[in-house]
């Protein structure tokens, strides 16, 4: 049975089958073993006279001749042993790649964001000499690894006398560079260590003092910021919302500079209702937003204060200010209508506890 004519122009026949024999007219040549094949013996068995074995003839470009339309080929000559190969389309850019997800080079970006090397998941890298003094006098603090300059070394001995609870590696500053960022300001000083253990609530209200709810904010310097202030006043606790709040980070102990080791961090899942509960404890929520009248700490002498800020930008949401029991704004004479988050817990911490 004659193979069926191909649809090329000129109506060339295709090449014999790999399946069987070699064809009609050669020798009948032997079948490959099961699950094998002879395919690229028989291309070379028929491949044309000046033709590369390795080329495929069904898929060749003619060397010269006339085109199909009759027209003289300008072409010229293609070079001996190249093979035509068509460029596969961009919608098909995708069809050979192999579907083992776990060898895509792009699976890299679905992986979230790298941490530093050697960090163990769970521990936090703290740095800046003020955060890792306060850390290493801490007995709350787990310690893991404490990388210090010399000069570092030099400057934190003289203000956390040793013994320390961990020996420190000495390393230069290219290595902490390295592992944290160039950009970080680290002052040659790093800390692996464990984020430490939120407390309670009713431990917050037993330390002395005003708190402090942050409605949302989301920056961690922010928060770092106003925990050093909350440090210099004499605030008992910061409370933050669980979920559109920062994690603890060497960002936010770093602004802290140590207070973020005295001062307790606590994370509530409601604000509304913990305001509720603070209400219930005997305390006066104040929230700060510029449209109240202007805080005076005088008329709060007699009262314990729950200061509540909102978020960058867009201030206390509505159920929070709902909640609060007074709204009150900073007077400013300036043409600077607003504040910084942590500028305005600053100077509302000042005015309330002017007495």
């Amino acid at each position: 049975m004659k193979p069926p004519p191909s649809n090329r122009h000129g109506g060339a026949q295709r090449p014999p089958s790999d399946r069987g024999g070699s064809g009609a007219g050669g020798p009948s040549r032997p079948h490959a073993p099961h699950g094998q094949s002879n395919d690229r013996q028989q291309r070379r068995d028929h491949a044309a006279p000046g033709q590369s074995q390795g080329a495929n003839p069904q898929y060749a470009r003619p060397q010269q001749g006339p085109r199909p339309d009759g027209q003289p080929d300008h072409r010229g000559p293609r070079p001996q042993g190249k093979a035509f190969q068509s460029r596969p389309n961009q919608d098909n850019q995708h069809r050979d790649r192999p579907r083992n997800d776990f060898h895509r080079p792009d699976r890299q970006r679905d992986q979230g964001p790298r941490r530093a090397p050697d960090t163990p998941r769970g521990a936090v890298w703290l740095y800046g000499l003020h955060a890792v003094a306060a850390a290493l006098i801490n007995p709350s603090r787990r310690l893991r690894h404490l990388m210090l300059t010399e000069e570092a070394q030099q400057t934190l001995t003289t203000r956390v006398p040793p013994p320390w609870p961990l020996a420190s590696e000495q390393v230069d500053r290219g290595r902490i560079d390295h592992m944290l960022g160039r950009d970080i300001a680290h002052q040659g000083a790093a800390l692996l260590a464990d984020p430490l253990a939120p407390p309670s609530l009713q431990h917050a209200l037993d330390r002395p003092g005003p708190l402090l709810v942050l409605d949302q904010v989301t920056d961690p310097r922010n928060v770092g910021a106003i925990l050093r202030s909350a440090a210099a006043f004499g605030v008992a606790a910061v409370i933050t919302q669980d979920r559109n709040a920062p994690e603890e980070t060497g960002a936010l102990a770093k602004a802290a500079s140590g207070a973020l080791e005295t001062i307790p961090l606590l994370r509530a899942v409601n604000i509304t209702r913990t305001l509720i509960a603070l209400k219930a404890a005997g305390f006066w929520v104040v929230g700060l937003d510029a449209g109240g009248e202007a805080l005076a700490g005088p008329a709060f002498a007699d009262r314990r204060i729950a200061l509540v800020l909102g978020a960058e930008g867009e201030g206390l949401r509505r159920l929070t200010r709902e909640t609060c029991d007074v709204i009150a704004g900073l007077a400013m004479k300036g043409v600077m209508e607003s504040l910084n988050v942590s500028a305005a817990a600053a100077v509302a911490l000042y005015e309330l506890t002017r007495r």
